[in-house]
């Protein structure tokens, strides 16, 4: 199913990037890139305190490469910039980066900066939705290509129901917040740190929590431009490192730089950053297994092609070189 929705626009998004990517190299040996663009984003908080401190324009400054930044509001969008060549790396969910490949997208996975449950089904406090059968014929916000989408798709597929049973609402994550919040919705697959600020301050309730089913925020980088420059992808990482580290050793400034950027309240901010571990970044089975296992279940559910070897596109997505040398 998403083959069927996603190939033509995938398609042309990876021959824009090739194209734009043999311009730039000019046909010959790969030059040093003048500037590299990387995503920032709410659900990726240490992309936050990276750009909040500059510590990689501080690395790369005296190689006479800039640093320019560009915010995902999903991982749908991380992946349509991917796609285009607008960044060379991109945030997204570990399943939603499988997807992406599985459609042609011209990416390699290469870092863990978390494991969050940044998802779960949402309703209003007082709905009388309180499992998962009661969407049937209910209006659910979703947007497409997403940790969110998936946990959906695999929430309905674990009770009975498929995504033909609802009415899905194609919203971005916050569009969909407020448009729960407003009744114009009945349910939302929620994200946080809008979640979090609907649960704690606008009357939203979460009646349906798997931790589990929650795959992990995973760094990707373009295939060619990791081909061309490893050892740029290898600072990057140590710089993604170093954001890590500091924010496992400073969680009270960590929720600041998190609500200063989103516009929310400290204890929004602290309910996300609860909800999420910075202690695994180097990719291995624990991050393999999660993405396959959504992998399989999306294509048990029909949302992947049953010709899909969904293991082969995995392993082709999978980088785990790049964090070979980082500590477990």
């Amino acid at each position: 199913m998403f083959r069927r929705r996603f190939d033509t626009t995938v398609g042309v998004l990876a021959l824009v990037a090739a194209v734009a990517l043999a311009a730039c190299s000019g046909g010959a040996a790969a030059q040093t890139p003048s500037t590299i663009t990387l995503d920032w984003a709410y659900y990726n908080p240490t992309s936050l305190v990276l750009r909040h401190f500059g510590w990689l324009e501080e690395e790369l400054s005296a190689d006479g490469i800039e640093v320019a930044w560009v915010q995902s509001a999903g991982s749908n969008k991380a992946i349509e910039f991917l796609n285009s060549g607008s960044v060379q790396f991109g945030s997204t969910a570990g399943a939603a980066a499988l997807l992406a490949k599985v459609s042609g997208s011209p990416i390699k996975s290469v870092y863990a900066y978390s494991q969050p449950e940044w998802t779960a089904l949402v309703t209003l406090e007082d709905s009388d939705i309180q499992t998962v059968e009661d969407l049937a014929g209910r209006r659910v916000a979703v947007t497409r290509g997403t940790d969110p989408h998936i946990f959906l798709v695999r929430a309905l597929a674990d009770h009975g129901l498929s995504e033909d049973d609802i009415e899905a609402v194609l919203l971005q994550h916050a569009d969909g917040r407020n448009a729960l919040v407003q009744g114009q919705v009945d349910a939302w697959a929620g994200l946080d740190p809008m979640m979090a600020e609907a649960e704690l301050e606008q009357g939203a309730r979460l009646f349906y929590r798997r931790p589990e089913l929650n795959t992990w925020g995973i760094l990707n980088v373009n295939e060619e431009f990791a081909a061309q420059h490893p050892e740029l992808v290898e600072r990057v990482i140590a710089a993604y490192e170093r954001a890590r580290k500091w924010a496992l050793e400073n969680p009270d400034e960590l929720a600041e730089i998190l609500a200063e950027a989103a516009d929310l309240s400290i204890e929004v901010a602290q309910a996300q950053l609860d909800r999420t571990s910075f202690t695994t970044p180097k990719l291995g089975d624990p991050q393999y297994e999660s993405i396959l296992g959504a992998g399989e279940a999306l294509q048990a559910a029909g949302e992947i092609e049953a010709d899909v070897d969904v293991q082969a596109v995995l392993d082709e997505l999978f980088d785990p070189s790049f964090t070979a040398d980082l500590e477990d």
